[in-house]
């Protein structure tokens, strides 16, 4: 009885804390940010001149949008993403802008809690499961997340499409794994890397529903595109070639990097940056054929991730918001392991500290090219604890309290 009313009190002790800062965080983003010049504006829009039966592939109709409704930044002639995602944010079109920016926040808190939450669950021991409020709390500071909430991005989306596609591959339902999983494409430089590398996963073993669930979610995504424009895939690539043309070497992938190193030159840069960019690769596709039956979906995805969004042309650090999945295993790996919470905590600190230092570059400078930081602490930790056989803990490390 008593052990049952002390859960009881612990689980309304957390709904307490994390509803706070939940709470908190959206106050402080009502009253501290110009949504009108965020990202978050691109999505509203498209979700509302949808609503409306205009086409957000239409320069004319998109830039009279923005004059409509006051929004200030006026970076793209057509919306920059593929359509078939306004249809997504159609919801969020049926809100005032300022509605939609707080609402679209504490959607996005809440995802980010669930997943933790259900990530931290995969463990059989109590002592993961106490750090869901000090991980999220933390979340609060990982650089990656605080960018995301303040442009308002829907880096979430891929959380929870890949968070569904890790949770159905562990129930054997691989269909609609894939279906999950090909919703990565809504941003296709994340997704076509994403993609590959799972795709080399499933072709490794033999999992054909997956790459099926792949292909009909792709196609789906395609029609529903064409409902609105048939054009849309050659509009959208026109968008895509403009953003590319004004982001040139400023991202935290190789690309960018051999764009620096070889001065803007080309070829150089485009052969450079094609030669690291496809070495990351065929080396993740190797771990992950090799290790095909030797890792989960989970453990398959902590190596996917970074390695994708570091050989990719085109991501921003708001998109590293994924890395909160492999970040969930490395602490509870590392408090199985050590059957102690400090190696836990050390490395939460470092990564917000780094990752905070790399976005405070990025406004300084408008250049990313620290966040690749964040990504060699997130991949190198991850395979430092899958290489490393048991714990290893030094004499007199404390034990769980």
């Amino acid at each position: 009885m008593k052990t049952a009313i002390q859960k009881t009190i612990g689980i309304i002790v957390t709904f307490i804390l994390i509803g706070g800062m939940i709470f908190l965080r959206a106050r402080i983003s009502a009253t501290g940010f110009d949504f009108q010049s965020s990202n978050f504006t691109f999505f509203w829009l498209a979700g509302r001149m949808v609503m409306e039966g205009e086409n957000p592939y239409d320069e004319t109709q998109y830039l009279a949008g923005h004059e409509t409704y006051g929004i200030k930044w006026q970076p793209n002639k057509i919306f920059p993403y593929p359509l078939p995602l306004a249809i997504f944010c159609v919801p969020l079109g049926l809100l005032s802008l300022p509605a939609a920016y707080i609402t679209w926040q504490i959607i996005t808190l809440i995802i980010v809690a669930v997943t933790i939450f259900i990530l931290l669950n995969h463990w059989e021991e109590t002592a993961p499961m106490r750090l869901l409020v000090p991980v999220f709390a933390a979340m609060f500071f990982f650089g990656p997340l605080y960018l995301t909430l303040h442009t308002g991005s829907i880096g979430v989306i891929a959380v929870l499409a890949i968070m569904g596609a890790i949770l159905l591959l562990e129930k054997d339902k691989s269909l609609l794994a894939g279906i999950a999983l090909s919703l990565t494409i809504l941003k296709p430089p994340q997704g076509l890397t994403i993609l590959l590398l799972a795709g080399i996963w499933f072709l490794a073993r033999r999992d054909w529903k997956a790459i099926y669930g792949v292909a009909i979610g792709g196609v789906a995504l395609l029609i529903i595109g064409m409902i609105q424009d048939p054009l849309w895939v050659i509009k959208f690539r026109g968008a895509s070639e403009a953003v590319m043309d004004r982001t040139l070497g400023v991202h935290s992938n190789v690309w960018a990097f051999a764009y620096l190193a070889c001065k803007g030159a080309s070829p150089c840069s485009t052969l450079l940056g094609a030669t690291l960019g496809l070495t990351l690769l065929g080396l993740g596709g190797f771990f992950l054929w090799q290790n095909q039956s030797n890792v989960t979906a989970w453990e398959a995805f902590n190596v996917i991730l970074p390695i994708a969004f570091v050989s990719t042309v085109y991501l921003w650090a708001y998109d590293q918001i994924l890395y909160i999945i492999p970040i969930v295993w490395i602490i509870g790996t590392l408090v199985e392991r050590t059957k102690s919470y400090i190696y836990a905590f050390i490395f939460l600190i470092v990564l917000d500290l780094y990752s905070f230092f790399a976005l405070i570059e990025q406004a300084g400078t408008s250049k990313d090219l620290w966040s690749l930081g964040t990504t060699i602490i997130v991949l190198g930790m991850v395979i430092w604890l899958n290489i490393r056989s048991d714990s290893v803990v030094e004499k007199g490390t404390p034990a769980i309290m």
